[in-house]
């Protein structure tokens, strides 16, 4: 089962504000316990969005929107993406990821189950995506 911890973006993060080295090195210490277990998938930090774009759908049509986005609370800043045994697993791993905020005040992560192929209706499609995952697994 694989999960990934998002890191909700807060006003500094936004700002582009980077965190210090202590906060750095205790995240590092987390993900390198994440990777001594084996459980550690992939991880990164997110530009703020005055970076990034939005694509909006009409039917058919897309525009795109430049970022910056305004509402700080349905904005990511990060993800961690783990493989557990099981949820509680998960939950174990997810209650010791040290708090994101520069400051240490109160934020939260959001934890969220990734689907896996086997959990959809078994098809072409699906076989497409299988022989795409094995290709990237063997780097191509």
């Amino acid at each position: 089962m694989k999960f990934m911890i998002l890191v909700k973006a807060s006003q500094q993060s936004e700002a582009g504000v980077m965190p210090k080295d202590s906060d750095i090195q205790e995240m590092a210490g987390y993900h390198e316990e994440l990777a001594k277990a084996g459980m550690l998938v992939d991880a990164s930090g997110l530009h703020p969005t005055s970076k990034g774009w939005r694509v909006r759908y009409n039917g058919t049509k897309r525009t795109v929107v430049d970022g910056p986005f305004t509402e700080t609370k349905e904005l990511v800043a990060g993800y961690t993406i783990i493989r557990a045994k099981s949820r509680e697993e998960a939950i174990e791993w997810t209650r010791r990821f040290p708090n994101p905020n520069m400051d240490g005040s109160n934020c939260e992560i959001e934890v969220r189950q990734l689907f896996e192929l086997e959990d959809f209706v078994q098809g072409e499609g699906v076989e497409r995506f299988k022989r795409l995952e094995t290709q990237l697994e063997n780097g191509r």
